[in-house]
């Protein structure tokens, strides 16, 4: 069994596609997919959380579990009210997350100082709530302040917490999954690793231990290879997993059930996610 640790299935791109799609993806082998709760901002934090209730308990499908956050772009929308909303989602049993939450600096969106501050706000309430946090952090194009900016706030504001979190969509060195490791995050891997120009963060994900890997296809977005250029879905994780348990000298198995190990242990879940 595997776990697709993050997808949109919010997006409207699966518009009155979803039941076909997630049971494709129980077809697939998906036993649990986290949906992500960003929307298009934080009037839309909700949605992921609504799909969990529409679908969860139905045959053949995979369990889903929600996160909410409000995403790098979306900080200029972060009023007290969204602050608010996000920390009653977050008390709700099956929003296991807060996220995705972080710094962008390769778009040019909200001011680096007011993503900052509501980053580090966010922090603060998924503390207050015992959620792990998944990271966004996309520098501009051979930069590295994004990364020294997120992982040093992480440090201040998160690592004593011990609730640890997910680097999604990882796209940095080996030195920075390094240190959030030791902060307590598990590094994600998407479908970008498949791609044929990817042999620099191909030499990353070799080198993250297996007890802190995780594998996501970030739905609708970056489908893998052989898919490439498609709108991506949560039945294709297993290209990307297939293509980490080679890079880690595992069999498939070995990996989905490294990966799933890893997810319940993150989020306390029982065995039978």
């Amino acid at each position: 069994m595997l776990i697709d640790s993050h997808a949109h299935l919010d997006s409207e791109r699966y518009t009155g596609e979803l039941p076909e799609i997630l049971e494709r993806a129980y077809a697939a082998g998906i036993g649990a997919i986290l949906t992500i709760g960003i929307g298009e901002g934080p009037a839309d934090m909700h949605c992921a959380l609504d799909i969990c209730r529409q679908f969860n308990g139905q045959p053949d499908m995979p369990r889903l579990y929600a996160s909410a956050g409000i995403y790098p772009h979306s900080t200029h929308e972060a009023d007290d009210a969204a602050l608010a909303r996000l920390e009653q989602l977050l008390a709700e049993p099956e929003v296991i997350a807060c996220g995705e939450i972080g710094l962008d600096y390769y778009h040019q969106g909200s001011p680096h100082d007011k993503q900052k501050a509501i980053f580090v706000r966010q922090m603060e309430i998924a503390a207050a709530r015992e959620r792990p946090i998944i990271i966004h952090c996309r520098p501009t194009d051979n930069d590295n302040a994004c990364w020294d900016d997120t992982l040093g706030l992480l440090a201040v504001h998160w690592g004593e917490t011990g609730l640890g979190g997910i680097l999604h969509c990882f796209s940095g060195d080996w030195q920075q999954a390094e240190q959030a490791i030791q902060m307590g995050f598990l590094i994600s891997f998407a479908g970008n690793l498949t791609y044929p120009k990817a042999q620099p963060l191909r030499d990353v994900a070799a080198k993250v231990p297996l007890h802190s890997l995780l594998v996501e296809t970030d739905a609708p977005f970056l489908a893998p290879m052989p898919n490439r250029g498609k709108r991506n879905e949560p039945a294709w994780v297993e290209h990307t997993a297939a293509v980490l348990a080679e890079l880690k000298g595992v069999t498939p198995e070995e990996l989905a059930a490294a990966t799933t190990k890893n997810f319940q242990g993150l989020f306390r879940l029982t065995s039978n996610v």
